[in-house]
């Protein structure tokens, strides 16, 4: 199967929780090891101060890699979050998010990647995180 932004975007429907299609992530761009994200501002994912709370990017950068996950083998494929290891750089707040999850290597039974979250305006990186997931 031929990936395009309507799959993956549908993909979004389709195999997540209500939960997570509450936080109306939207494909903007993809390319041959990565795909981005929008995660817009949100007053239900804000805590004090409008900062962008730390299980919803969590949450986008997990859901993200899922995604690059799709785009690599073209459908998807059964999976499980092993390990995801994040680091909270600054905070973001008055701006839509940027998730950009990058497939570093894909084998028969194990995937591993990063993300990066930046702020949509400033691009500045906010959150970084490594994942390694169980292919079934």
């Amino acid at each position: 199967m031929n990936t395009t932004r309507e799959t993956l975007q549908q993909s979004l429907s389709d195999l997540f929780a209500p939960w997570v299609q509450a936080l109306n992530l939207q494909v903007e761009r993809f390319d041959a090891d990565s795909v981005t994200l929008r995660l817009p501002q949100s007053e239900q994912l804000s805590r004090v101060g409008g900062m962008l709370c730390g299980q919803a990017m969590m949450a986008a950068a997990d859901t993200a890699m899922v995604l690059a996950l799709i785009h690599h083998f073209g459908q998807f494929r059964p999976c499980s979050t092993v390990q995801l290891s994040s680091t909270f750089m600054k905070p973001l707040s008055g701006q839509d998010a940027l998730v950009t999850a990058r497939l570093l290597r894909a084998g028969k039974a194990m995937a591993f990647g990063e993300i990066d979250l930046t702020g949509a305006d400033d691009g500045k990186s906010v959150f970084r995180a490594s994942t390694t997931y169980a292919l079934m």
